[in-house]
């Protein structure tokens, strides 16, 4: 735990006098499982941490939690844990490289269930110590369950991954229909197509479709797509990132301009609502959406 903390302590500012930053929190979800979410996730956080950004990415795929696969680490404890007074927010934290910290978490259903505990004050306090993140990517689980959306309601931004399959294509279109209820903006990223032609020939029939069943308020973005390569599948087999260990790959430029697509909107400060700041700002989002 003193090699944790130590660690910790050179990714995170802890100081009382800092200023808090306004936490960008990206919310990334599918309609069925198995379109490379979490692959996607974990390459966009890695990718936004090499450009100077405080990043933290937190599992929140209830069942199928997988982030600590793709980064290779070894998971024992997550925010559950916490909320239960078996550890602390810092015992769980696991920092991935100089500027990302993977956070396990679980549903928000779950999490919920504990918000009027004494410990979830607790938590509260104890996780400020990620106020200084620039960026909170929660890697939510697919469909349009109730504890699903409440994390997509809370989100500044999100995205939806899908592939060019009509099974998927079809789940990921419910989940847009859903989410349009509370938001007019979100982001689509096409994974696994052959070329630009096809993802945008994809995007266009989701688009049309949206545009006839749920109007014209919605403004659906294209965000990016990531072609088939087979490094990237190695990548997931090796357990490694994928836009770190092959820089080179087809998959990996196109996820790097992704990331700084999304790097630039951060920038610009786009649609970041006015309250929440790093792990404890999102929680407290939770609980007033609950």
């Amino acid at each position: 735990m003193t090699h944790q903390a130590s660690k910790l302590e050179e990714l995170v500012s802890v100081s009382n006098d800092k200023k808090f930053k306004k936490t960008r929190f990206i919310a990334v979800t599918s309609g069925k499982g198995g379109v490379g979410k979490s692959t996607i996730s974990s390459n966009l956080a890695s990718l936004m941490s090499k450009t100077g950004l405080k990043v933290g990415i937190f599992d929140a795929d209830l069942g199928l939690a997988n982030l600590d696969v793709m980064f290779n680490v070894k998971i024992k404890k997550n925010i559950l844990h916490v909320l239960k007074g078996e550890a602390s927010v810092s015992d769980i934290l696991i920092p991935i490289s100089k500027n990302l910290i993977l956070i396990p978490g679980e549903s928000g259903e779950e999490i919920l269930k504990y918000s009027d505990n004494a410990m979830f004050e607790k938590f509260i306090q104890e996780a400020h110590v990620l106020d200084d993140l620039d960026v909170l990517i929660i890697d939510t689980g697919a469909g349009i369950g109730e504890h699903i959306q409440l994390f997509l309601n809370v989100a500044d931004d999100v995205i939806v991954v899908t592939v060019p399959d009509p099974a998927a294509i079809t789940d990921a279109y419910a989940t847009i229909k859903i989410t349009s209820k509370l938001r007019d903006n979100i982001y689509l990223i096409m994974n696994q197509v052959k070329n630009e032609k096809e993802a945008e020939l994809v995007y266009s029939k989701i688009k049309k479709v949206a545009r006839a069943n749920i109007g014209n308020n919605l403004n659906l973005e294209l965000l990016g797509k990531v072609n088939s390569d087979s490094k990237m599948a190695l990548s997931i087999k090796q357990r490694v990132i994928c836009s770190d260990q092959f820089e080179n790959a087809t998959a990996s430029r196109d996820l790097v301009n992704i990331a700084n697509t999304l790097a630039n909107k951060l920038e610009r400060n786009v649609l970041t609502l006015d309250n929440g700041s790093g792990l404890s700002g999102l929680f407290k989002r939770l609980v007033e959406h609950f």
